[in-house]
């Protein structure tokens, strides 16, 4: 029978944040900051704790398939066949940008230039060299060693690495031909590290790498982004305002189950690499009032949490986008 869902948000609200109700999700690392900022707020202002464990969106996939979490998180979208049979609901959280990240002695923050082109090269093993001539043609007056390039990429399934080789992908032909977009992929170049945070951490320690992380990961922990090619052919800076001219150029209207391309989207202003993340909550929940309690926390966070995001520089939804969220927990979560 269809729903009393929002009849027991509605009663999780009267309580108030006295009595604590814990919800419990994994997957995604790219939005797990702005998921601890909200999970902070959210536990003060409408007694919702938090508990959400950043494994990555694979493993967040699995996590919510064999029904041991509350909601799975994923950068990825999955497929109308996969959430019928899982009996799951996909639904947008926020924005956000994926930023390549570099550690090259004397390059200072946004001074590179890098195009999607390269970008492909380089993880594909064909550039090697921090000096190599494609590199230095767009990178006048900006001095590069002759220092080996060290690729970082993610060694678990990972939503952002959805985002990033979908980016690669639209870039540079042979990339899609030989590799391609997906959660894993067999690179032909580098090595791994384990979530957003763990590129992060082995950028910083290894002179001449690259990486790419969800952006609050290389502002949090100062790392040196790049500038990146748009498809307007503009150099553009990883700020809010690109990510956010990137995301306004999305059409929800014709996104299957919310999943809206934002990948190297037109407008001169705009950066390449956006993505929305999406939460995964089942249908048939085992437990009501929990699924209400995060369907309760969601609706905060859209009404709520816009400043949280934008100070993480993560994009929130269109009003439209989050109405209809609403309107689908409404018809489609049991209660």
């Amino acid at each position: 029978m269809k729903t009393l869902s929002l009849a027991l948000v509605a009663m999780l609200a009267a309580a108030g944040p006295v009595a604590a109700q814990q919800i419990t999700g994994a997957g995604a690392t790219f939005p797990a900051p702005v998921y601890a900022k909200w999970g902070e707020a959210a536990k003060a202002a409408v007694g919702i704790e938090l508990n959400y464990q950043a494994i990555g969106s694979g493993g967040g996939q699995n996590q919510i398939f064999n029904r041991t979490v509350d909601f799975g998180a994923s950068d990825a979208p999955v497929d109308g066949a996969k959430l019928a049979e899982q009996k799951l609901l996909q639904f947008p959280a926020v924005m956000g940008a994926v930023v390549p990240i570099v550690n090259i002695p004397g390059v200072e923050l946004n001074k590179l230039k890098l195009t999607g082109e390269i970008l492909a090269e380089i993880y594909a093993g064909k550039i090697t060299k921090w000096n190599d001539a494609k590199i230095t043609a767009i990178n006048a007056g900006l001095a590069l060693p002759a220092l080996a390039i060290a690729p970082v990429y993610r060694a678990d399934g990972s939503g952002t690495t959805f985002v990033f080789t979908s980016y690669l992908s639209a870039a540079n032909a042979e990339w899609k031909a030989g590799v391609g977009a997906a959660a894993s992929v067999k690179w032909p170049a580098g090595n791994g590290a384990k979530g957003n945070d763990g590129i992060a951490a082995t950028v910083k320690q290894v002179k001449g790498a690259i990486g790419y992380v969800e952006n609050a990961y290389a502002t949090q922990n100062k790392l040196i982004s790049t500038q990146l090619k748009n498809k307007a052919g503009h150099f553009v800076e990883p700020t809010l305002a690109a990510f956010s001219s990137a995301a306004a150029s999305g059409d929800w209207t014709k996104a299957q189950n919310y999943a809206v391309d934002l990948i190297d989207t037109a407008g001169a202003t705009s950066w390449p690499i956006v993505s929305a993340t999406f939460i995964l909550l089942p249908k048939d929940p085992k437990d009501a009032a929990r699924s209400a309690a995060v369907m309760k926390f969601f609706d905060w966070a859209y009404t709520n949490g816009g400043k949280i995001a934008s100070d993480l520089e993560y994009i929130a939804l269109p009003k439209p986008v989050q109405d209809a969220v609403r309107a689908s927990w409404k018809s489609e979560i049991k209660g």
